[in-house]
Parts: structure tokens; C-alpha cells; sequence
């Protein structure tokens, strides 16, 4: 497992640097290799802190070189789409829409779409379709927040 690996790696680093680790994708595309390592704080993110990560980040990999070959490094805020990749992300996030992959399917799907209903035994417990379903955390290939973007402009225009 790679991204454990660079887990290990780059985790200590960021938080070293005061920024919340949210969690690291590694593209394996043999033409355009990615790395992208996505950082967050209460404040939000702004380009500087991207900008200061990605100098340490890279420092860091350049030394241990952890990937072989070329690769791109992106340091990124989660965004409003934001990944999750922990039992503790999906306890933080209880109540909001996910949008989850599977590696293997499991009750004859791959992906499931619906609320967050916490976790449960070591699983994610999730609403799909009016009934819930425990998914295991070893067999997410991908997950994320789905935005409301309804509620997101409607707090904006009661701002206004």
C-alpha cells in the first residue's frame, strides 16, 4: 500500500506545518502521474499555504524519493466536494451526502449515493435508497462530500 506509506511519510510534515492532513491520492496514470496531498485549517486555504506546503512537500520526496519516476505533486484544499478517507471523516461528516466507489461490489453495486449515517463496528454506515447498508472501509476506492449547492446560494443570498 503506497498511500499508507506516503501517509507515514508526508503526514507529520504537514501538521508539523500547522495545517489539518486530510489525506493524499496517487494517480498511477503511466503518462501523467499525480500526487495530490490535500491540507486544510480552520481558516480555509489559500494559495500561499499551498504554496508553502508544496516547497516542504517536495523537499521531503526529493530526499526520500518514495516514487519512482516522474510525477506531478499538487497540494490541495479538500474543496467543497471534499474527500474522505478515514473512519474519522465519515464520523465528522454524519448527516451530510457522500458519493462512494467500491473496489469489489457489494449488494450488486460499486457506488452508493446518499447520507452519512456514522460508523458502526468499524464500517461506514450510509443511507441508500431508504435503507441502510454498512460498507467496509478496506473495499473504498473513492469517497466524497456531495455539495448542496442549493443551501450553499441560498446562505449566500440571506448574506446579501
Amino acid at each position: 500500500m503506497k498511500s499508507v506509506k506516503l501517509t507515514n511519510l508526508l503526514q507529520p510534515l504537514v501538521e508539523d506545518l500547522g495545517y489539518e492532513f486530510v489525506g493524499l491520492e496517487h494517480g498511477s496514470n503511466p503518462k501523467n502521474p499525480v500526487l495530490v496531498v490535500y491540507i486544510d485549517k480552520d481558516e480555509g486555504i489559500a494559495v500561499q499555504d499551498c504554496e508553502k506546503v508544496s516547497r516542504e512537500v517536495a523537499a521531503l520526496l526529493d530526499v526520500e524519493d518514495p516514487i519512482p519516476g516522474h510525477y506531478n505533486l499538487e497540494i490541495s484544499s479538500p474543496g467543497l466536494d471534499r474527500p474522505l478517507f478515514t473512519l474519522e471523516h465519515f464520523e465528522q461528516f454524519k448527516g451530510e451526502v457522500a458519493k462512494i466507489s467500491l473496489f469489489a461490489p457489494q449488494e450488486g453495486r460499486r457506488k452508493f449515493n446518499g447520507e452519512i449515517l456514522g460508523v458502526e463496528d468499524g464500517r461506514i454506515k450510509l443511507e441508500q435508497d431508504g435503507s441502510e447498508v454498512l460498507l467496509d472501509p478496506g473495499n473504498i476506492a473513492k469517497a466524497r462530500l456531495v455539495p448542496d449547492y442549493d443551501n450553499l446560494f441560498s446562505k449566500r443570498e440571506e448574506a446579501r
